[in-house]
């Protein structure tokens, strides 16, 4: 949904040798990825329709499942939750327990589009995703929702925009960020570099 076409070029220049990164629109062709990343710009709702209708979300969850790294760029990190405000009724693949919320704030634009920083949590494994990447490091957002794990464990960087929510969130070989690494320079690259080499 979106940003595909960006998100595949970035991938493109960590890709070699015998990786490649190819786009995937069917359930069979998902069956033989080593890694998964799902961008999105969009709705929550329509996004989780769209992978449904697709047969791609029985597939999706059963690769992330046997242990294929999965990395969800912005909504393709809020539909690794369970439920969203901006499509009450729709189901997230649910394997991140929680929901996302939108911003709700006078103080504050929304959309919180533009330049933040992230800033690590903790320093655990699920944190080698941000290996190389000094702490404090400035990313491009666009987005009007958050994601709320219910265990805050997850969490492995915040930012700050009226309130400190997730910008990256990591369980096992799931992860999640907030904001758009294929538009983040050196720090975003670095971030979609580390995951490819995981």
């Amino acid at each position: 949904m979106g940003n595909i076409g960006s998100v595949m070029n970035a991938c493109a220049r960590f890709a070699g040798g015998s990786s490649q990164a190819v786009i995937v629109s069917e359930a069979e062709q998902l069956k033989y990825a080593d890694k998964i990343i799902l961008p999105g710009v969009g709705s929550f709702g329509e996004a989780a329709a769209e992978l449904k209708a697709r047969k791609l979300l029985e597939t999706l969850k059963a690769k992330i499942q046997e242990g294929a790294p999965f990395l969800g760029i912005c909504l393709g990190m809020h539909l690794l939750l369970e439920r969203s405000q901006e499509s009450p009724g729709a189901k997230g693949l649910g394997l991140i327990k929680g929901e996302v919320l939108k911003f709700k704030s006078a103080k504050i634009k929304v959309p919180h589009i533009g330049w933040n920083d992230i800033n690590a949590k903790s320093k655990t494994q699920n944190a080698k995703i941000l290996k190389d990447v000094a702490d404090g490091s400035y990313v491009y957002f666009c987005h009007s929702y958050y994601v709320k794990p219910d265990d805050e464990d997850v969490v492995v960087a915040i930012t700050d925009y009226g309130l400190k929510f997730a910008s990256i969130i990591a369980k096992d070989n799931i992860f999640g960020i907030q904001f758009h690494p294929e538009k983040s320079q050196a720090a975003g690259l670095k971030i979609l570099e580390n995951f490819i080499k995981l």
